[in-house]
């Protein structure tokens, strides 16, 4: 049986690796250095901006083949964007206060590759929404709006990485 392992297990590598399976999550070509800008904000939230380049540099922090620079003179690659609005629309109403709301953020970016001036990925809109019940449970209402912010600005970071990712994956 310990003869047999090593064997089965080099056997799965060997289909797995010869099936033409590759994970869309890893890039694998050469380096790349990409700016992050930060974002033009619309919007009264004043450190929506911010949230977005840290959480999007925590994502691009996860590639050993894709390096943040601090200028656009060091960069492959830019990624410029815009936060159109964010507006908190009530979805249901108990005794005139609202027990449904959700957080609406409306944005736009551009990835360039710099050295051909080819767009890679342009979104020129998009909405991300998140739902949460400002008087459920132990935290406060701010506290939960913060926190919808919050997955939204995650869950954009991490689809723009992702994108990314694929793009430079099939140059």
């Amino acid at each position: 049986m310990k003869k047999i392992a090593p064997f089965l297990i080099l056997s799965i590598l060997l289909v797995i690796g010869g099936c033409g399976y590759h994970n869309a999550n890893v890039y694998s070509g050469p380096e790349k250095a990409i700016f992050l800008t930060e974002w033009q904000n619309k919007t009264s939230n004043l450190s929506l901006n911010s949230d977005i380049y840290r959480s999007l540099l925590q994502w691009f922090q996860k590639s050993d083949k894709i390096k943040v620079v601090r200028t656009g003179a060091e960069a492959d690659l830019i990624l410029a964007g815009e936060i159109i609005s964010i507006s908190l629309p009530s979805m249901s109403y108990t005794d005139r206060t609202a027990s449904e709301v959700q957080v609406v953020l409306q944005v736009r970016y551009v990835i360039k590759d710099l050295a051909t001036g080819k767009i890679l990925i342009e979104v020129p809109r998009e909405s991300w929404t998140e739902e949460y019940y400002p008087y459920a449970g132990n935290s406060s209402a701010p506290d939960k709006e913060s926190q919808a912010i919050k997955q939204i600005v995650d869950d954009l970071s991490k689809k723009i990485y992702q994108q990314t990712l694929r793009k430079l994956n099939s140059m």
